[in-house]
């Protein structure tokens, strides 16, 4: 089988209020258009995006994907939509129709959708709202379907019904070639329904298969800012019960936000409340998260407790490691089993070894920290002379005094010890202790000023 996705994705999204084009608003940190996108392609389909409003920022947004895009200059109907994409259809195609900014749909539905695809078979995706205003009506005769009536288009009778059509739907290449080709605007809105194929297809007695999601919120569709903090929340709550399913403790299921992957390789983790988590995060056995930090594409190992406020990006911790509060790791930093980061302590591009210690006020960057070291507090490495960055190394058992300022490029041996206030420019020897300080001078002499 041949499958094709055609995801609608030329609408303007006045209502978001908005210069950014609608389907690049973001569900848990990827675009709407995105999330679509990755459903579509694992199911092995081909994708056409239409564009329209905006076109070169959204194409430039999903560079990355295999996507073929198709622009439609006018928007004159979901119908018309579809129509732009036809000469990249075959006939022997089965064609799904996607909608840019209906992000949550799942593989699965879709699977199904496909598998309901025949030769005189159809599927669409329907759903029954207690509230279905606003959405086309499924009008069935003995259960089957007939036909769908656009709210502005339907009668009393039809406006009662319950059952709404998401628009979602997929048919042999053939046949919508063919339907397309027929559709005419005489409706209230004067566009071309894609809708309108339905009653095509049930003349020519093609049955429509109607398939439905296992959650409302999979055939949401986006139009506001409201609506995209809805699925947001609903998004977010679908995670939470997938973490607790499989034995994370949540201080609080609503307060929690996953923006990539969780993996879980072992078992009573817990998590305070507001934590934010990017891209891919592996979690260990026996981890302990605080309270609002946020943590992105990490690796933190068993036995790890990161305390209240800090914020990793890019990083690794290992085994029963402990971070913050108020801690901050960026890129490159490695830190080995045993290693204690305090508060308000900032680490780039940097290994540190087992069993070492950085616990206050301090930076360190772009250094390698053997094990066993003691780093005192408000301790600088100056990496940086304003073009390059230069590498400080300190070697196993050193001890950092308070204060100390290392100038790189510059290397601390083993088991050397530097005096608080220290300001290291050459290379400290193992086994000594190395203090540079001025002389201190007390002036007897001198008078506080006075305020004039």
């Amino acid at each position: 089988m041949n499958l094709k996705t055609i995801i609608l994705a030329a609408g303007k999204g006045t209502r978001m209020v908005s210069e950014k084009a609608k389907v690049l608003h973001e569900i848990a940190g990827k675009s709407m258009l995105q999330r679509v996108v990755e459903s579509a392609k694992e199911l092995d389909s081909k994708v056409l995006v239409v564009y329209g409003h905006d076109g070169e920022q959204v194409k430039q947004a999903h560079s990355g994907f295999n996507i073929s895009w198709v622009e439609q200059t006018e928007q004159l109907g979901t119908g018309h939509a579809v129509k732009q994409a036809l000469d990249l259809i075959d006939k022997n195609d089965v064609v799904l129709i996607l909608y840019g900014d209906v992000p949550l749909i799942k593989s699965t539905t879709l699977e199904q959708m496909v598998g309901a695809v025949g030769d005189r078979s159809m599927s669409l995706l329907t759903v029954r709202l207690a509230n279905p205003d606003g959405y086309g009506r499924i009008v069935r005769v003995n259960n089957k379907v007939t036909k769908i009536v656009e709210q502005k288009d339907a009668s009393e009778t039809e406006l009662l019904l319950d059952e709404v059509n998401t628009g979602i739907m997929a048919v042999k290449g053939a046949k919508l070639i063919e339907w397309l080709g027929r559709l005419n605007n005489n409706n209230a809105q004067g566009e071309y329904y894609l809708t309108d194929i339905i009653e095509m297809a049930v003349n020519e007695g093609v049955l429509i298969k109607s398939i439905h999601p296992d959650n409302e919120f999979e055939v949401q569709g986006v139009n506001s800012k409201i609506q995209l903090n809805e699925l947001e929340r609903e998004y977010q709550q679908l995670k939470a019960l997938e973490l607790m399913g499989l034995g994370v403790t949540l201080a609080d299921k609503a307060r929690i936000d996953i923006r990539g992957d969780i993996i879980l390789t072992g078992s009573d983790i817990y998590i305070d409340v507001n934590n934010v988590f990017e891209g891919r995060v592996s979690l260990g056995k026996n981890v302990h998260i605080g309270p609002n930090c946020v943590i992105q594409n990490a690796v933190i190992s068993d036995g790890v407790v990161i305390k209240a406020n800090s914020v990793l990006e890019n990083c690794i911790v290992g085994k029963n490691s402990t971070i913050g509060p108020f801690a901050r790791l960026r890129p490159g930093a490695e830190l080995a089993n045993d290693v204690h980061i305090g508060n308000f302590v900032e680490i780039k591009k940097t290994t540190i070894g087992a069993g070492s210690k950085v616990n206050h006020l301090s930076y360190i960057g772009d250094a390698e920290i053997g094990k066993g070291v003691n780093v005192g507090a408000g301790t600088i490495t100056c990496n940086y002379d304003g073009v390059n960055k230069h590498k400080t190394e300190i070697k196993d058992g050193a001890f950092i005094g308070s204060g100390t300022q290392l100038v790189a490029p510059i290397t601390v041996g083993a088991e050397a010890t530097l005096g608080a206030g220290t300001t290291l420019s050459k290379d400290a020897p193992a086994d000594t202790l190395t203090v540079t300080r001025a002389k201190q001078i007390t002036l007897k002499s001198w008078k506080k000023p006075v305020k004039n």
